[in-house]
């Protein structure tokens, strides 16, 4: 298994491995020049806002081009996602909603969004997205859990199979709510992890993925931390 095939298995599951290393989208803007959306409902965020609330540094990492803004099922990195999701197949067909940060409801397809991704190297990446999205479905989101059927599973990329388990740790609070996973991905002794944390504050929900041979709990989360409280310090 090359580490080209791990990565694309590991692009099934988070943007992190979309933008950061499967390439595409992470330095493109979609739906025009400047951000710019009229609220859905009253006291939420547009996309120009969650844009200048992202995250604009993380030590130790480059920013991967300029932040992706617009509704959330249009941007690129989501699509580039959607597109890999048709070129894998897995054992277990069922579990293919367990293996993302968010559900795929209408609701978050259609929200305000802004996503900007960051990359270490060549093999390690973090990816933030903001959401402007009302408090049950943000609520909804932070209590989503892989059923046990979907801890485990196989991937099938091209002609060969990769191995992957999800891990949901409890006892983590950032934010208004939140949860953490992660999942392994792994083909003999190669094997690659991503950690995602999914919170929720007033009017929005957050996303961090960290992505990487070393990605880690402790670091995913310590991200989401600063992606909070950046977004708290900006948005109104």
């Amino acid at each position: 298994m090359t580490s080209r095939r791990l990565i694309v298995a590991a692009a099934f599951l988070p943007l992190a491995a979309v933008v950061g290393c499967g390439g595409g989208g992470g330095d493109r803007a979609v739906n025009g020049s400047s951000p710019s959306y009229a609220a859905p409902t009253p006291g939420s965020y547009n996309a120009d806002q969650l844009t200048q609330a992202l995250l604009t540094d993380i030590p130790g990492y480059v920013r991967s081009g300029a932040p992706q803004w617009g509704e959330y099922g249009s941007l690129a990195a989501v699509q580039n996602l959607n597109q890999m999701q048709q070129a894998v197949k897995l054992d277990k067909p069922q579990c293919a909603s367990s293996t993302h940060a968010v559900s795929q409801e209408k609701a978050v397809q259609a929200a305000p969004s802004a996503l900007v991704a960051f990359t270490k190297g060549d093999k390690q990446s973090v990816t933030e997205t903001l959401m402007a999205v009302g408090p049950d479905v943000a609520a909804r989101q932070v209590k989503v859990r892989a059923p046990a059927g979907c801890r485990s599973f196989r991937v099938k990329v091209g002609g060969s199979w990769v191995s992957d388990r999800i891990y949901e740790p409890s006892g983590t609070r950032i934010g208004e709510g939140s949860r953490t996973a992660g999942i392994l991905t792994s083909s003999g002794t190669t094997s690659v992890r991503t950690w995602f944390v999914v919170l929720r504050s007033r009017g929005y929900l957050a996303t961090i993925t960290l992505y990487g041979p070393g990605a880690t709990r402790v670091e995913a989360e310590r991200f989401a931390r600063q992606a909070y409280q950046q977004a708290e310090r900006i948005l109104p």
